[in-house]
């Protein structure tokens, strides 16, 4: 049986692959506060006690808002973090797969981003996560770059999770309705990353298909959930006082190489969406 280690392995994601790889594989998880990948020792001694066939590299600081006043915090984890996972997997042999995200792309495309297009971050967040795939593949080109976009789980606060709630509880909500991409359901993607662990090494874009604006998939959720979609108001980013980090504005992936490999693309985000809700019986 082979062997997998995932980082953040608390994270939906993590959840999700352990969850799906069981009892196929033998799962070794490690939440943050069990594996510090910013500690370049502790990252190879537990690399070198379990070694495992694959790592999962779900690990990361996502909250785009934080990393702005955090840059360091955010370089550290994302970058050098990820540095240290891919120098140990080099060492050990160790196949690594790297999540990463829409983020590195700036949003001024009026197509969907390709595996080839050429990475533009415009917040910290983005520029953390592109550099980690920079010194990843530097470090261990026999790697896999998985960028996928705007993902929700079981377990954990999303947008999804949180747009129900606040559905079920008849509230107003102001939802932003310029900025679009393509909502990825945690399940997913892990179902297509499975089925590219013996493919060619390199970048792949993995979401589900089809894509939206936030207004557009609140009003989705406010309507499966029996709440009126009038409740929903569409704002635009500039008028959306929560936050001023940029964002970009379309980020939807396209994803060339599964299509290359013959693989099936995964489905549409409204299916996506509709299999959550059915699980997670919201």
């Amino acid at each position: 049986m082979k062997k997998m280690i995932i980082s953040g392995g608390e994270g939906q994601l993590g959840v999700a692959f352990a969850k799906r790889l069981q009892p196929s594989y033998h799962i070794v998880s490690y939440s943050k506060k069990e594996m510090d990948i910013t500690n370049p020792e502790e990252v190879d001694k537990i690399i070198k006690q379990n070694k495992p066939d694959y790592l999962i590299h779900c690990a990361a600081y996502t909250d785009v808002d934080q990393c702005e006043n955090m840059k360091m915090k955010a370089f550290q984890v994302n970058t050098l973090g990820s540095l240290n996972i891919a120098k140990s997997c080099k060492s050990h042999k160790v196949k690594l797969v790297y999540i990463s995200s829409d983020y590195v792309f700036d949003g001024e495309s009026n197509v969907a981003y390709s595996e080839t297009s050429k990475p533009n971050p415009k917040n910290t967040y983005g520029l953390s996560k592109w550099l980690g795939e920079e010194v990843v593949l530097k470090t261990n080109p026999e790697s896999y770059i998985v960028r996928t976009s705007w993902l929700y789980g079981h377990g954990g606060k999303n947008f999804v999770r949180t747009m129900w709630y606040l559905a079920k509880q008849g509230q107003e909500v102001s939802v932003v309705s310029d900025q679009i991409g393509s909502p990825t359901y945690a399940e997913d993607l892990v179902e297509k990353c499975l089925e590219i662990f013996e493919s060619p090494y390199g970048i792949y874009h993995i979401s589900n298909q089809g894509k939206c604006s936030w207004y557009d998939l609140a009003r989705v959720i406010y309507q499966e959930s029996g709440a009126g979609i009038h409740l929903v108001k569409p704002v635009l980013t500039k008028d959306y006082q929560k936050t001023s980090v940029p964002r970009p504005f379309f980020s939807a992936l396209k994803m060339e190489r599964l299509k290359q490999l013959n693989i099936s693309l995964p489905c549409t985000w409204k299916k996506g969406l509709t299999k959550f809700m059915g699980k997670e019986k919201l």
